[in-house]
């Protein structure tokens, strides 16, 4: 029966966010949350048993195949994130709670927990799914979920903002579309495995070579626009910042990690890696990534705005996993998971605590107004100090593992690659240690200008607690992790 647990992640969210939609705001957020944990506890039994020995499993709708019926797969590596995805978005929503209540209209708040439940349904159907038209039309659904995150808080720029934001995502969807289109009437697929098969055939063959690089570049494109890789980044400032803490957390943790877990799913699963290296869409998609992880930090060093810092910052690890993508590699594409991993769990926990240290400062999301904030909410404080060094590379940390890993993928390809690869980590690195380390000085600088300030709540110290607790064993236990990932790899083919 263990094996329906994939349906259920994606049809109780999907079943339930019409009831909370006609619930009063009070009752709605009880039912969301207690579907996303309901979720986070199946999703963790499933990566459990699947862990344990269980095989890499396919079940089908009604036994109807692509594209009439739905079909899920289901790996080690898919276990695994939407496990980490479910308990980003529970962690996320419960630090976040109280801010909720003051930025979000009564009359939004329950259409907020309704957007909340579809996104969790997209991204558990987009973790698991095994065919790709099925993945189109979920992350449209992300897409719409995501405009809804970023205006639901008041005000004229939130609007601007998700019309930004919608705006760069039809290109991207278009892109995808367009090159889906291509791939299925080369192919007559849509589920990976008999597209993987096809490709395949088509490459050896070399009569419609150019057309299967055409599709995948357009796929890979649009992916990439979606996921705010530079320079199709400029609507990620504004949404992240101007958003209500919750959001800002799951639109930098889960949104645009989505698109780029779908990528790697159709470059390993569906066309190959050798069709992708060969394609030319990984020689693009390093050249954006290389680019990206030194501007990026550029732009984040740059700002004024603690919040808006942070949104740059997410620019330059976007990068980090498009670059260890584009080495075309089972260890590059492993490396690129595992780093989706970390940034995701340390960027939420960064969005939380500055929230809440931008509280205790008068609400105020300056460098100068955030000194002794640190002092102020010390659980806060500490949150973020350790977010700051994972995503720098401190040792004993998941961000020092995620460019490790990537650094040897690099070695491992060799070539103008590896020394491209390994100059751009260690300009981001050094540029990381600028940003993030005057804001933990600022932080813990002595300013008494300031009341104490009221607790946070016991759902703010929980989420908060657990996201340190994760950031500090996705750092110390990498290699279990890593070994989980490569087990579902090998699965992968």
């Amino acid at each position: 029966m263990w094996h329906n647990i994939p349906f259920a992640l994606v049809l109780l969210p999907l079943g339930f966010a019409s009831l909370t939609a006609v619930l009063k705001p009070r009752a709605a957020r009880a039912l969301m949350l207690s579907i996303n944990g309901c979720c986070l506890a199946l999703s963790i039994l499933l990566l459990y048993l699947v862990n344990a020995g269980a095989e890499a499993f396919t079940v089908s709708m009604g036994e109807v195949g692509a594209p009439f019926g739905n079909e899920l797969y289901i790996s080690h590596v898919e276990a695994l994130a939407v496990t980490a995805f479910d308990a980003i978005m529970l962690l996320s929503l419960l630090s976040g709670l109280r801010r909720l209540n003051q930025d979000v209209p009564d009359n939004r708040k329950s259409l907020f927990y309704t957007v909340c439940l579809l996104l969790l349904a997209a991204t558990n159907a987009i973790s698991l799914t095994n065919d790709v038209f099925t993945g189109y039309v979920f992350i449209e659904i992300t897409t719409i979920a995501a405009c809804a995150l970023i205006f639901v808080r008041r005000g004229e720029e939130n609007l601007f903002a998700a019309m930004r934001y919608m705006l760069m995502n039809l290109l991207g969807s278009g892109l995808f579309l367009l090159g889906l289109a291509m791939l299925y009437s080369l192919t007559g697929e849509l589920l990976l495995p008999q597209i993987h098969e096809k490709a395949q055939q088509i490459a050896m063959e070399g009569k419609y070579s150019f057309a299967l690089s055409a599709c995948t570049l357009l796929m890979a494109l649009g992916l990439a626009i979606k996921s705010a890789l530079y320079p199709f980044h400029t609507w990620l400032p504004n949404a992240y910042s101007l958003s209500t803490p919750a959001s800002s957390s799951i639109l930098s943790s889960l949104v645009s990690k989505l698109y780029i877990f779908l990528l790697i799913k159709l470059v390993v699963r569906g066309v190959g890696l050798p069709v992708f290296r060969e394609s030319g869409a990984a020689n693009i998609l390093e050249l954006y990534a290389l680019i990206a992880v030194v501007l990026g930090s550029i732009d984040a060093i740059r700002e004024h705005s603690v919040r808006r810092m942070i949104s740059y910052s997410s620019v330059a690890q976007i990068g980090y996993i498009f670059m260890a993508l584009s080495l075309g590699t089972t260890e590059g594409c492993a490396a690129a998971v595992f780093q989706i991993l970390v940034h995701s769990f340390a960027k939420a926990m960064l969005f939380g605590a500055i929230d809440r240290l931008t509280e205790v400062s008068g609400g105020e999301a300056h460098f100068r107004a955030l000194r002794g904030s640190g002092f102020r909410a010390p659980l806060a404080g500490l949150a973020f100090t350790i977010g700051a060094f994972s995503i720098t590379g401190v040792p004993l940390l998941g961000g020092f593992s995620a460019k490790l890993y990537i650094a040897s993928a690099a070695v491992n390809v060799g070539t103008w690659r590896m020394a491209a690869v390994l100059s751009a980590l260690a300009i981001s690195t050094l540029l990381n240690v600028i940003y993030f380390m005057r804001t933990v000085v600022t932080i813990y600088r002595r300013n008494d200008l300031h009341d104490k300030p009221s607790g946070a709540g016991v759902a703010f110290a929980g989420s908060i607690g657990a996201f340190i607790l994760t950031n500090l064993f996705l750092g110390v236990g990498a290699l279990n992790v890593m070994n989980i990932l490569h087990k579902g790899l090998a699965l992968w083919g």
